[in-house]
């Protein structure tokens, strides 16, 4: 066992990024994008939306998407691996059920790290604090505007 498994498996835990913890499925996304609420940051739009009764029950699951317009795939999953490591150092700042999507802007490119390690844990603590600051609910049944001929 290296060293970094010793820290990865710690009594506390609070430094871990299980696979319990992660939104993977499509449906998910679009439940967190169509229904729940969103904190801006300089670098980071982050969507998120409490599971009610019914629901997969348990703890914070968080999902990230990069759009392809941030570049090719090298430089989305270094995105993602930082926001990943990030995440994993805030995470225990969540509670009780809820789905995250984070969503980095071109911004995040070159952003420092640790810029980005406190927009996350910003985001995390206002959604722990039941969303205060951030904007009202999408609305649920949005439709697009009609075209005219």
């Amino acid at each position: 066992m290296n060293g970094g498994e010793q820290e990865q498996r710690g009594t506390s835990g609070s430094l871990r990024f299980p696979h319990a913890a992660r939104l993977l499925k499509h449906a998910g996304f679009e439940l967190v994008y169509r229904e729940g609420r969103r904190i801006f940051s300089a670098n980071l739009t982050v969507f998120f939306r409490r599971r009610g009764e019914g629901e997969a029950n348990g703890g914070p699951r968080v999902g990230f998407t990069v759009s392809r317009a941030l570049g090719g795939a090298v430089l989305r999953n270094r995105i993602k691996r930082r926001l990943r490591e990030s995440v994993r150092h805030h995470l225990s700042a969540l509670t009780g059920p809820v789905d995250v999507v984070i969503n980095p802007k071109r911004s995040a490119l070159a952003a420092e790290f640790i810029l980005l390690r406190k927009e996350v844990q910003r985001a995390f603590s206002q959604i722990g604090n039941g969303g205060a600051g951030s904007s009202e609910p999408r609305p649920r049944d949005r439709q697009p505007k009609a075209r005219k001929p």
